[in-house]
């Protein structure tokens, strides 16, 4: 990989730095003026005239001619003419160089070497004990020191290379690189990775590349719950004192929903939710855009249709689809000319285009985060009993993961088969203490299941902690028959419980939205959410630590563009679920603006539909 923008960036610096260096024979007018022109040429994307005008130079200024030639050769390169580079460079003493025209060269000979297929002494100038790079040329540096090891075959060096550039990159050079290290992670076994996984701490900076390569050969990982620094949204004084942080809101944006029977109930729910948080959103009189709903099959192919049609009616973000099958066949097309928020992740392991965003409500979160729970709460081993269903498998897989991750373990683990009501074998083949310090049990199931299998646990003698996901709780307060989860903590969604400043109380829009009910409610977070996110999607990736508050948790991106999730803990107490207080997510600031709606009010809900900027 070329980072034609940083390097190209990085010897332009270079090189109005080498002209502010004095030199012992002083330039003459016509030398200046010559050498501005053939500067002139370079920055404006002549690299061949330019190249011909530095060789004048050195023809007509002999005490210069080897800086001059430098330059020529550099023009050369990036004219993508490196033979030509060659034959100049081997004219070039080194001894008569100044300021940061030694590394330079030595740099331009690495990239060469490389090109003549000589990675030994591309490592060698690029690796010597006594370089000093300055810091426009540390990026250049490092990709070719990178090159030279994926070259000889250190995938792992180059890897660890490449991610050392990822920080001081951004936009599509730091998307490339990013894409280029876990290529170079690709190439080593999945029995490597996880041994040098299993030896790191968990702020290793490799870690997260290291997870990221596993989870997309279908290995499920490690997944520490993200940090959260400083919220999203700061208002910005000055004048307009609207602008917040980090806001950029693009003028017009497609939704993107299925409009198939089957999934007319979720795609209705995420719709109305997005248009409820777009409706509330007038109370902060930051711009908003232009929405247009697009309906499709809910297909791959209908996916893709609708995305063109939204490109082609001028959308600048198009937010969707909803499915696996259709963010993959968008996700992973080689050239999308709009930025995607997807809401879903790819169901393939084929790592998304660098304009895709993904968001979902992962059963993978919800485990991990159950992991971390009970590693705070002292408790390090775990019975685990789920459902047979896809989401309580994957929950299970991912909560075991984080948990041995964090030096705890899972004990043993039972799956429940679909339509059982009887457990008392199941129970019995785990041979689960009654109670033990340090250990607790992890459930995943619909409620209904649930009810089922806590009274019968109770029956065992097992008075165990138990701990669940969302999945556990209808969305809605049911006393008389929760009163059988008496105890359980699960993670879920602050808004269900109205745990997160600032967003339009849930009681409020579930009286008047049936969208916003029940178990539904998760989706219509969701969709608020997918509002919410669009102006902040460029400032959360490039800011790790920054966050939304939003409905469905702490919102954070990740480098790898996934929007990951920070839940809030809730425990059945007397037949109802209440937030757990004192936790972390609870005591972030709120995001109300100023002239926030009082408690109790409800915003107008925005209609299902097309709508334009109010």
């Amino acid at each position: 990989m070329r980072l034609t923008r940083a390097a190209g960036l990085g010897l332009l610096i270079s090189l109005a730095l080498t002209a502010c260096v004095p030199t012992a024979t002083q330039r003459s007018p016509a030398e200046v003026a010559a050498m501005q022109q053939a500067d002139a040429l370079r920055q404006q994307g002549h690299f061949d005239q330019a190249a011909q005008a530095y060789l004048a130079l050195a023809a007509d200024s002999p005490a210069r001619a080897d800086s001059y030639r430098l330059r020529a050769a550099e023009s050369y390169r990036q004219e993508g003419e490196l033979d030509k580079a060659a034959d100049l460079v081997g004219n070039i003493h080194r001894d008569r160089l100044s300021a940061n025209e030694p590394v330079r060269l030595d740099l331009l000979q690495a990239e060469i070497a490389l090109h003549h297929n000589d990675p030994q002494t591309a490592l060698k100038l690029t690796t010597q004990p006594t370089l000093r790079v300055p810091q426009d040329l540390q990026l250049r540096l490092l990709e070719m020191r990178a090159r030279a090891y994926d070259a000889i075959g250190d995938h792992w060096t180059a890897a660890r290379t490449r991610a050392q550039m990822d920080d001081a990159l951004s936009g599509l050079d730091r998307a490339q690189n990013q894409r280029e290290v876990l290529a170079q992670l690709g190439k080593l076994s999945v029995a490597e990775l996880q041994q040098r996984a299993s030896a790191m701490t968990r702020n290793d900076r490799m870690l997260p590349w290291i997870n990221e390569s596993l989870s997309q050969r279908g290995i499920t990982v490690a997944s520490p719950t993200p940090a959260l620094g400083q919220p999203v949204g700061t208002m910005m004084p000055g004048a307009d004192a609207n602008v917040r942080e980090g806001y950029r809101m693009p003028a017009r944006i497609a939704l993107l929903l299925p409009d198939s029977p089957e999934l007319a109930s979720a795609a209705s729910s995420v719709r109305e939710g997005f248009f409820a948080a777009y409706a509330d959103a007038s109370r902060t009189h930051a711009p908003r855009a232009e929405v247009r709903v697009y309906g499709s099959d809910g297909s791959a192919a209908g996916a893709l249709k609708a995305y063109r049609q939204a490109v082609s009616d001028g959308a600048e973000l198009v937010v969707g689809p909803l499915t696996r099958a259709a963010v993959t066949a968008v996700a992973t097309q080689p050239n999308l000319p709009v930025p995607v928020l997807a809401l879903n992740h790819a169901d393939d392991n084929t790592p998304p285009s660098a304009s895709v965003t993904e968001f979902g409500l992962l059963p993978e979160t919800e485990g991990a985060q159950a992991a971390d729970h009970l590693i705070e709460r002292g408790l390090r081993s775990a019975y685990v009993i789920v459902s047979s269903q896809d989401f309580a498998q994957r929950a299970a897989a991912a909560f075991k993961a984080e948990l041995v991750a964090r030096g705890g373990q899972v004990v043993t683990q039972a799956t429940l088969a679909a339509g059982a009501i009887n457990f008392t074998q199941t129970i019995a083949g785990m041979n689960m203490p009654a109670a033990q310090a340090d250990t607790a049990i992890f459930i995943s199931m619909r409620p209904e299941q649930a009810r089922l299998l806590l009274p019968q646990l109770r029956v065992a003698h097992i008075t165990l902690p138990v701990f669940g996901t969302s999945h556990i709780y209808g969305g809605t307060d049911d006393a008389g028959d929760d009163r059988d989860l008496e105890g359980v903590e699960f993670c879920d969604a602050p808004w269900l419980f109205d745990a997160q400043p600032g967003l339009p109380p849930h009681a409020g829009i579930a009286a008047l939205l049936p969208a916003a009910r029940g178990s539904a409610a998760r989706l219509f977070a969701f969709g608020m959410d997918a509002w919410n996110l669009t102006p902040y999607l460029g400032w959360l990736r490039d800011h790790p630590g920054s966050y939304l508050p939003g409905a469905t948790g702490q919102l954070a991106a990740d480098p790898f563009g996934h929007v990951r999730r920070v839940l809030v803990w809730a425990k059945f107490t007397d037949g109802v679920a209440r937030p757990l207080s004192g936790s972390l997510q609870l005591d972030t600031p709120s995001m109300a603006p100023p002239d926030a709606l009082p408690a109790g009010s409800t915003p107008a809900p925005a209609p299902a539909g097309s709508t334009g900027r109010p």
